[in-house]
């Protein structure tokens, strides 16, 4: 069964074509035809024709729908395309849209290609023969897997394109050719927005199998220290050999990423995860030390909450991702000790209810341990981790003490009464039945005076 934006990008085409115009695919949807991969995002280009004339064709076959009409971009309702005329773009300033655009449907195939950022990204199907248009070798390129920049005059007018060679490396599992890397180096990312950064960094720790390559693309680019510098600083801090004969916690870190990834589409905030893995041993940076000939980087998870907060901060205003990062990175060791302490289930328990995500937590300590080489291997405590999660959400079933029952006992609310609360969770926690909790709670309610039952 044919794809029905796949139909109408073949019947604008043709109306196209009865005008005297050329429709093209353009941009990843041609690199990922190429490769027999998918992609949903179809993005068509139109040439040789007016900007009345392309939308009467559109209006003649549904409702369209004008994204940026001075564009010259618009979509058709019910269908997921884009449909774009070419497009000039003067540089007027440093920052990502520092832009004059301005819609010229006749500058040909070459210039239109030009103004895009890599050359498999500047390849044109045409939509009718299927003949693809390729003015920059961007198939070879993309055979030979290599991010290469099309032109110096235009890549250095977008920053953003620092971190998309770098994405499209960590995606693509390609190298990033070494003119590029070396174009890369002289540009400056200040001006760039968090949600540019965040939306390319996203892209990286989310549709990639390896987003090590991603961080490592731009520590070969020395692009780390505007938006990454937290990162940064773990870059030749030891660790003991002991546990991490991979070297230093940069090493280790892009090792537990890469592990992460086994994980991502387990848990309920896969790219919060993905930061975690990245920010867990921020801490290290600045408490490690050798004690009595041994390195060390003691409550490391305590003392880089501040880094990872600032790290956070720098990328989002989403508080709710800031937090869910800040609790797994303060609690990722905590999993892995109890396990190999078999510790009670009050304790489990207790961490549990402290996370954001158990689920998360647990894969995260997994992650951590299998991302370093030791010399004794590390085996995940699965059954542990899963029985134990069993017997909190058991436990969090079953009814318990609320502030309506200590109210029918006789109490009055109070200022302490968000202690007693609290007194009674704990009780719920160790697994004391709700009409046992209710009983102690009140007597220790008795106790603070607050209570005479």
């Amino acid at each position: 069964m044919t794809d029905k934006n796949i139909d109408m990008a073949v019947k604008i085409a043709s109306l196209v074509s009865q005008q005297g115009g050329t429709a093209y695919y353009v941009g990843g949807y041609v690199r990922d035809r190429i490769q027999h991969k998918e992609n949903k995002d179809i993005d068509i280009e139109i040439h040789g024709i007016y900007p009345h004339q392309l939308e009467a064709i559109l209006d003649s076959l549904g409702e369209r729908i004008s994204i940026g009409e001075s564009f010259g971009i618009y979509n058709l309702k019910g269908y997921s395309l884009d449909i774009a005329m070419p497009r000039k773009e003067d540089s007027r300033g440093v920052g990502h849209k520092d832009f004059e655009i301005y819609v010229d449907s006749f500058i040909g195939t070459y210039k239109a290609a030009q103004r895009r950022d890599f050359t498999f990204n500047a390849l044109l199907e045409d939509i009718l023969t299927g003949n693809i248009i390729d003015h920059f070798g961007g198939v070879d390129d993309l055979n030979n897997g290599i991010i290469r920049h099309i032109s110096d005059k235009t890549f250095i007018e977008d920053p953003l394109r620092v971190l998309r060679a770098a994405q499209f490396a960590a995606r693509f599992n390609y190298s990033v050719a070494t003119e590029t890397v070396e174009l890369c180096r002289q540009m400056d990312l200040s001006s760039l927005s968090r949600e540019r950064i965040i939306g390319e960094l996203e892209k990286a720790m989310l549709k990639s199998d390896k987003p090590s390559i991603f961080f490592e693309s731009l520590r070969q680019m020395n692009q780390l220290s505007v938006w990454f510098p937290e990162l940064e600083q773990t870059i030749g801090v030891k660790q003991n050999p002991k546990h991490h004969a991979e070297g230093d916690v940069w090493t280790h870190t892009m090792m537990v990423a890469d592990v992460a990834v086994r994980y991502r589409d387990k848990v309920i905030n896969p790219f919060g995860f993905m930061l975690s893995a990245i920010t867990h041993d921020f801490g290290k940076a600045l408490c490690t030390e050798s004690v009595n000939g041994e390195i060390h980087a003691y409550n490391h998870e305590i003392v880089g909450l501040p880094l990872v907060e600032a790290f956070m901060k720098r990328l989002t205003t989403e508080k709710s991702l800031i937090e869910y990062v800040m609790n797994l990175s303060e609690f990722h060791m905590k999993p892995n000790v109890l396990a190999a302490d078999n510790s009670s289930i009050k304790s489990t328990n207790k961490l549990f209810d402290r996370s954001v995500d158990p689920e998360a937590l647990i894969y995260l300590a997994v992650s951590d341990g299998l991302g370093k080489i030791a010399p004794r291997e590390y085996v995940p405590y699965d059954d542990f981790f899963k029985s134990r999660l069993e017997i909190y959400r058991e436990y969090m079933s079953r009814p318990y003490v609320m502030g309506r029952d200590l109210i029918a006992a006789g109490m009055s609310p109070s200022e302490r009464f968000s202690e007693y609360l609290e007194y009674a969770h704990k009780l719920r926690l160790a697994g004391v039945k709700k009409e046992s909790a209710l009983q102690q709670t009140l007597a220790y309610a008795g106790k603070k005076g607050d209570y005479e039952g």
